[in-house]
C-alpha cells in the first residue's frame, strides 16, 4: 500500500493557458444555455396568450410558471457567467504577474552568468595583454618609421653648420660688390612730337623764297 502511494504519480497543476481555455469554453457554454433558456421564456409566453384568449386561464397560469422558472435559470447561469469572467480576469493577472516574475528571473540568471564569467582578474588581466599589444604596436611603427641607408648616418649639426657657411659667404659676395654710378637715362616718349613737325608748313614755304632772291 504504501509502496503504490510512493508509485502514484502526481498530476501537474493545469496551465494558465489551458485554464484560460477551459473557462472559454465553461462561458460559451452557459451563453448558449441562456439563449435557449430565453428562446423557452417566448414560447411560453406565447402559448399564454393564446391560452388568455381562449378563456383557459388555469393553463395560462401553468405557462407562466414555467416562464418564472426559467427566468430563474437565466438568472443563475448569468451568475455562473460573472464568476466565470471573474475567474478569467484573476487568472489573466496571475498569469501577467508569473509571466513578469519569469521575465525577471531569466534576466537575473543572465546577470549571474555573465558576472560569473568577468572577474576583476580576467578583466584586469585583458587591460594588461591590451596595453601591452599597444606597446608592441607603437614599437613597430616607430621602427619603420626611422631613416635607413644613407640617410641614418647624416649628421644634423653638421648640416646646420654647413648652411650658417653658406648665408656667411652669401653675405660676403654682396658687400664686396661696388656701387653702381651709371643711372639709365630715361627713353623719351613715343607721345612726344618730333621738333621738325611743330612748324607750319608756310613758314618753310618763305624761307625757300628768300634763298632764292639772295641767289639771284
Amino acid at each position: 500500500m504504501f509502496k503504490r502511494m510512493l508509485t502514484k504519480k502526481k498530476k501537474a497543476p493545469p496551465s494558465a493557458i489551458s485554464t484560460l481555455d477551459n473557462l472559454n469554453e465553461t462561458l460559451e457554454m452557459l451563453e448558449k444555455k441562456e439563449h435557449v433558456l430565453q428562446k423557452k421564456i417566448s414560447v411560453e409566453i406565447e402559448r399564454a396568450k393564446k391560452f388568455t384568449q381562449s378563456k383557459n386561464k388555469k393553463a395560462a397560469i401553468q405557462c407562466l410558471k414555467k416562464k418564472k422558472l426559467f427566468e430563474a435559470q437565466i438568472e443563475q447561469l448569468a451568475n455562473f457567467q460573472l464568476r466565470v469572467h471573474d475567474q478569467m480576469i484573476m487568472l489573466e493577472g496571475v498569469k501577467a504577474t508569473t509571466d513578469t516574475v519569469d521575465a525577471l528571473k531569466t534576466g537575473a540568471s543572465a546577470i549571474k552568468s555573465i558576472q560569473f564569467s568577468l572577474s576583476v582578474d580576467d578583466i584586469e588581466k585583458t587591460m594588461e595583454e591590451v596595453n601591452e599589444d599597444t606597446e608592441s604596436m607603437k614599437q613597430i611603427q616607430d621602427a619603420l618609421a626611422a631613416p635607413v641607408g644613407a640617410a641614418a648616418d647624416i649628421d644634423e649639426d653638421e648640416l646646420e653648420a654647413e648652411l650658417e657657411e653658406l648665408e656667411g659667404e652669401e653675405l660676403e659676395e654682396k658687400l664686396l660688390q661696388p656701387p653702381s654710378s651709371t643711372h639709365e637715362m630715361p627713353l623719351p616718349s613715343e607721345n612726344h612730337p618730333k621738333k621738325e613737325n611743330l612748324q607750319p608748313n608756310s613758314d618753310v614755304d618763305e624761307l625757300a623764297e628768300l634763298q632764292a632772291e639772295m641767289a639771284l
